[in-house]
């Protein structure tokens, strides 16, 4: 019995005794309430975790890359969007963190990535922070789908706070438009249960983890997180126990 329930249960018994004068007070009133739970501590983006499996990240991907399910007449496309949504599901990195990566973050031979801020909402609208959520910044190795993807779109001679992800205007790419125009649309035209975006963090984590070639702490550095955020809400949670010969 918790320690609540078992006080409450006490001045029930303390409440039959007053009417029984056995006793003049109930020493056990109002001591339920004053007694605080301690709060679970939440890691934000942690509480649902639910990974798209590979073939669904192909399928979102080659969709939005093709415009499937773009509005019919429309000059809006959703294959705007295609480079992003592939580097989120590749790096495992968070939407603020992409949507301010400038080319001054990669190497010249897209090679390697430095995340080092953020795009935040204030008051004023959207801006730039340095630093990053859990640390000031950490370098992320392409591979080789990864250095084809930046290749891909790196301008002959980039200027170095131009960004990776642009909007038509120049700007960092607004992905609250993305949401509403694209992602929701996509997911929904292909059948697939409606995750948020989130989820391509989740998603690189489950499945970088489970290809056996990186180990929890490897992955935490790559993502920024700590190595017991991993081991508690990924590491433990997928890997399958096998009891060795011993």
């Amino acid at each position: 019995i918790s320690g609540i329930r078992l006080i409450t249960r006490f001045a029930a018994c303390c409440i039959l005794a007053m009417k029984s004068g056995l006793i003049a007070e109930d020493p056990f009133s109002g001591m339920a309430t004053e007694i605080k739970l301690p709060k679970k501590k939440k890691i934000a983006g942690l509480s649902q975790i639910n990974p798209f499996s590979l073939e669904e990240r192909d399928l979102i991907i080659r969709a939005i890359e093709t415009d499937q399910f773009r509005p019919v007449c429309s000059a809006f496309t959703h294959s705007q969007y295609a480079p992003i949504v592939k580097f989120l599901f590749f790096t495992g990195c968070r939407s603020s963190e992409a949507s301010a990566l400038q080319w001054q973050n990669v190497s010249q031979g897209c090679e390697k990535i430095t995340f080092d801020q953020a795009i935040i909402l204030t008051d004023n609208g959207r801006r730039i922070r340095k630093g990053l959520k859990t640390q000031t910044s950490r370098m992320f190795p392409c591979n080789k789908t990864l250095k084809a993807l930046l290749s891909s779109i790196r301008p002959d001679s980039p200027k170095p706070k131009e960004f990776v992800f642009p909007s038509p205007s120049g700007k960092p790419i607004n992905l609250s438009n993305f949401r509403a125009r694209t992602w929701k649309t996509v997911l929904t035209g292909l059948g697939i249960p409606y995750r948020k975006l989130y989820q391509t963090r989740h998603t690189f984590i489950t499945h970088a983890l489970e290809t056996g070639k990186l180990d929890a702490k490897d992955v935490a550095r790559l993502v920024g997180n700590s190595p017991e955020v991993i081991y508690q809400h990924y590491a433990g949670q997928k890997r399958e126990l096998i009891v060795p010969d011993f």
